[in-house]
């Protein structure tokens, strides 16, 4: 025992499971793919390489031109706080346990379950697929910039040759995507070493622009725009520092972005931005690669996210210190320009944007490998598993490289900018409430070791996410939505169940524990009863449709199966009940039931149902009602076998519950002790029902025959067996109305008619006394069809065969007050010749119903006369069909609103 609580403790990992599972995954992976890179070169500068491309380079003076630089350091801040948030959340989830390939879709998957990481992780995908396009973008539009005809030419000069069209610069993306392509399929190791040294390229070229800005004199830059006839030209204006440049750059002046013909605003502006911000998760996408994920990507995340936020707010400032309008919004390439070494600029801006693109597509390839690995999608991602001899997902990588390369078809860097914007925004939001669920669910086991988040931060960036997906593109922000919701449904029912642990069952359980604390018997009022059901099962083959019957009687209430196992744990080596719950869990699952499982063991079947009626349930939710099968020689039947959940031919009938009593075989428990338990239930102001032949009820037949004349519900609700106290308005005959309407109240019995009989004898006044229980009942709301039944001839024989004198208790009302038990001393007081003729009476009502309901006496407070009373029950409810036995001792109807 010792052994098996230490594995489990020393192989905890966030994603849970088995220790063997985990133990042979580790290996696996350890021989397959070695982790290799420190936090610098794995984390640092993959997400330096990935913030500083497009946006440093191509767009910051985009941003500054339009917005202004009060607006531009206001949409840092935003896109930074965001981004601030979304990382403390990430580098607690990534403290909590083992990390693995996947990165985000690793963290959301392994927090909230397999269908918010699945939805994720393919948005996710999306998102970095549709980067990668974005990065290629605009490499070609700086490579078209170097050396493209310029517009109005036919012919080019010089080193400007490269024709500029549509279809040429889709051909140009193709062919920089393929030698990403090449470089990612080598593996994570050649990556890592091909980004540092982009990086060192990348970091010289900043130093030199931040250079520039004081070393290069002020001078005018030609620009020729596409839109414009080659002969003409605007001229932008590079001044140096001066002041009245940077007043005139200090608000914003939006006009049209001249690569894509459209007015720009602060939202269009921001996603291109934010653009410039989304590679926070550059690092946690090598998890799988990285030595110690847990303590690299933290630090690693942070420190690269605090030297781009510095670098951007500086760079804002000296462009709009040094740089006119015109510069800034029509030329992109301006800081080529003004650089003191113009070619190292180029090749930084290549190199950036090159690194940028092969970092998104790699980080698709890991998230669609994790994915394919989990097999949350089936077949559909199969082809991704594939892995080279050195366990690079190349199929992974070949897959991401296609869809990158439809993306290309939108052909400007612009024109997703907001698609990807908004995906990573949906992301990170999720991110946030991966983090959240950990944090409001208190469970023990979340300890991330950096604590520096709450769940306020959390909060702060699930709405700041949320806020600017809607300000950004509502279009794009209700789409992908809408998409997530889909993916979210389809993986809920079509996905296979993990062993990753759920973050739905941990805040259930938290929010469960806070309201049953809430929930205050004391404040109990008979408008808001409802009944709570404990049906006890001795072997769920042959009760399927009284669970089934049963579950349709619950009324919104607490319903649970309980089993008594006849054994002594003494003389066992372990509890014999636990290997037993999955059984009965699976069978829940398969009936279509809300019910709970309450497992017992007892020296006796009496002993079991007490310890059950006193310990299910917890706090204002404990069961009001017990449900017994009725207690006959009736072999019983197997039920499951015939059952649409069991009786298709695809399905088995495992379960592993034993074979059903043979008819010869002794019962598990005398008449005597049944009658006990009715009596125990009583005894503790519990409700009873006594189901009898509910096995014979076909519900879908009942409910499906012709539609006239609809199925019946037959209720008696007086004392067959005592029709000297037959009463109509006391607390038993109301709850057994109450039943019978709860069952007719459920959708599947909504259908069938309530058939109320009223008996009466000659001289009694009928009509006075049906008009007397019709304005009960619409009093009580109920809609039931009273039917007249003369039984003098009954209550004559009754009195001929009685064994009682009149006038003696046989004639004494049983009188039940609300919350008041009493037992009358002489209950089995009938012949079997009265009980056959009360049982021909009801048989005779036509037409059959689906079920009756019966009024059923209290048991006899001699236990001697525990056997007769059961053979009186049998003998009135013998022929009848399904049928319902009910005793009620709660007061369970209301008039008042």
């Amino acid at each position: 025992m010792e052994s098996s609580e230490r594995s489990a403790l020393l192989t905890y990992r966030l994603c849970g499971g088995s220790a063997e599972e985990e133990r042979g995954r580790e290996r696996g992976r350890a021989a397959a793919a070695p982790r290799k890179l420190p936090t610098f070169l794995g984390v640092v500068v993959p997400t330096l390489l990935s913030m500083f491309s497009v946006v440093l380079f191509l767009r910051l003076g985009f941003v500054v031109g339009h917005a202004g630089l009060y607006q531009a350091l206001a949409m840092f801040a935003v896109a930074y706080f965001i981004i601030g948030m979304t990382v403390l959340s990430v580098c607690a989830i990534a403290t909590n346990g083992a990390l693995d390939a996947g990165g985000a879709y690793y963290m959301i998957s392994r927090a909230l379950g397999p269908e918010f990481g699945g939805s994720i992780g393919i948005m996710f995908f999306l998102a970095n697929v549709c980067g990668s396009a974005l990065y290629v973008l605009g490499l070609v539009e700086a490579v078209v910039d170097s050396f493209g005809i310029p517009p109005g030419q036919k012919a080019g000069t010089g080193v400007h040759v490269l024709p500029q069209s549509y279809w040429y610069e889709l051909l140009y993306g193709t062919v920089l995507l393929a030698l990403c392509l090449l470089v990612c399929l080598v593996g994570a190791s050649i990556y890592a070493k091909a980004t540092f040294l982009i990086f060192l390229i990348v970091a010289g070229v900043l130093g030199t622009v931040l250079v520039s800005f004081f070393a290069t004199r002020p001078i005018r830059v030609p620009i020729r725009l596409p839109h414009l006839n080659g002969s003409e030209i605007e001229n932008g204006s590079f001044t140096g520092f001066s002041l009245d440049t940077l007043r005139k750059n200090l608000g914003g002046d939006y006009a049209v972005d001249y690569t894509t013909g459209q007015m720009m605003s602060f939202s269009s502006v921001f996603a291109v931005m934010f653009n410039g911000c989304t590679g926070i998760m550059a690092g946690s996408n090598m998890s799988g690669d990285l030595k110690r994920p847990s303590y690299s990507i933290p630090r690693g995340t942070i420190s690269a996210v605090l030297f781009t936020y510095l670098v951007y707010n500086l760079l804002a400032f000296l462009m709009c210190a040094t740089c006119n309008r015109v510069l800034l919004q029509k030329d992109y390439g301006f800081l080529h320009d003004i650089s003191i070494f113009p070619p190292l600029v180029t090749v930084g801006i290549y190199a950036a944007t090159l690194s940028a693109a092969m970092s998104n597509l790699i980080g698709a390839s890991r998230i669609l490998y994790a994915l394919a690995r989990d097999d949350l999608f089936g077949r559909a991602l199969a082809l991704a598993k594939k892995t080279s001899a050195s366990g690079n997902p190349v199929m992974a990588v070949i897959l991401s490289w296609m869809v990158v390369q439809l993306v290309l078809f939108s052909g400007k860097l612009n024109t997703i900018a907001g698609v990807v914007t908004t995906f990573f925004l949906l992301v990170y939001a999720t991110v946030n409430l991966a983090c959240l669920a950990l944090e409001w669910a208190s469970a023990p086991n979340f300890r991330p070791t950096f604590r520096y988040f709450t769940w306020h931060t959390c909060l702060l960036g699930i709405a700041g996410c949320c806020v600017m997906m809607f300000l950004i593109s509502p279009v794009s922000a209700s789409a992908s939505l809408g998409f997530l919701l889909l993916l979210l449904l389809a993986l809920h029912y079509l996905s296979p169940s993990s062993t990753w642990g759920y973050i739905s069952q941990a805040l259930i359980f938290h929010q469960v524990r806070k309201y049953l604390l809430m929930l205050d018997v004391r404040k109990d009022h008979v408008k808001f009863w409802r009944p709570q059901m404990l049906l006890m099962v001795q072997n769920p083959r042959g009760s399927a449709r009284l669970i089934d019957f049963v579950n349709d009687l619950k009324k919104s209430g607490l319903y649970i199966l309980g089993h008594v196992e006849l054994q002594d744990l003494d003389m066992l080596p372990s509890d014999p009940l636990q290997s037993q719950q999955d059984s009965w869990l699976s069978l829940v699952d398969k009936l279509n039931v809300k019910a709970f499982v309450s497992l017992t063991l007892a020296p006796s079947v009496r002993h079991g149902v007490r310890q059950l009626l006193f310990t299910s349930g917890l706090g204002g939710m404990r069961p009001n009602t017990l449900v017994l099968g009725f207690y006959d020689d009736e072999a019983p039947q197997d039920g499951l076998a015939r059952h649409p959940a069991f009786s298709s031919a695809r399905e088995e009938i495992p379960l592993g519950f034993p074979p059903l009593r043979a008819p010869t075989t002794a019962k598990m428990l005398s008449a005597r002790e049944y009658v006990g338990i009715v009596a125990d239930a009583l005894k503790m102001l519990r409700n009873v029902l006594l189901a009898r032949q509910l096995e014979s009820l076909d519900k879908a037949w009942e409910l499906r025959r012709a539609a006239s004349p609809p199925p019946t519900i037959h209720v008696w609700p007086v004392n067959l067996l005592r029709p000297d106290s037959a009463r109509y308005a006391d607390t038993c005959s109301l709850f057994l109305l109450q039943m019978a309407c709860v069952l007719n109240m459920a959708r599947a019995w909504r259908r069938a008619r309530l058939r109320l009989f009223l008996c009466v004898e000659a001289g009694t006044m009928p009509h006075a006394q049906e008009e007397k229980l019709r304005q009960l009942l619409k009093d009580l709301r109920i809609q039931a069809q009273i039917q007249l039944v003369p039984w003098d001839a009954i209550t004559r024989l009754h009195w001929q065969t009685c064994r009682g004198p009149p006038g003696g208790p046989a004639e004494e009302e049983e009188e039940e007050e609300e919350g008041v038990v009493n037992f009358p001393t002489n209950t089995a007081q009938v012949s079997d010749e009265y009980v056959c003729a009360a049982n021909k009476l009801v048989l005779e009502q036509s037409p059959a119903p689906a079920v009756r309901f019966l009024y059923l006496p209290r048991p006899p407070a001699d236990t001697s006369l525990y056997p007769l009373y059961l053979h009186q029950l049998e003998l009135l409810t013998r022929g009848l069909g399904p049928t319902v036995l009910v005793h009620g001792v709660s007061a369970v109807t209301s008039t008042q609103l």
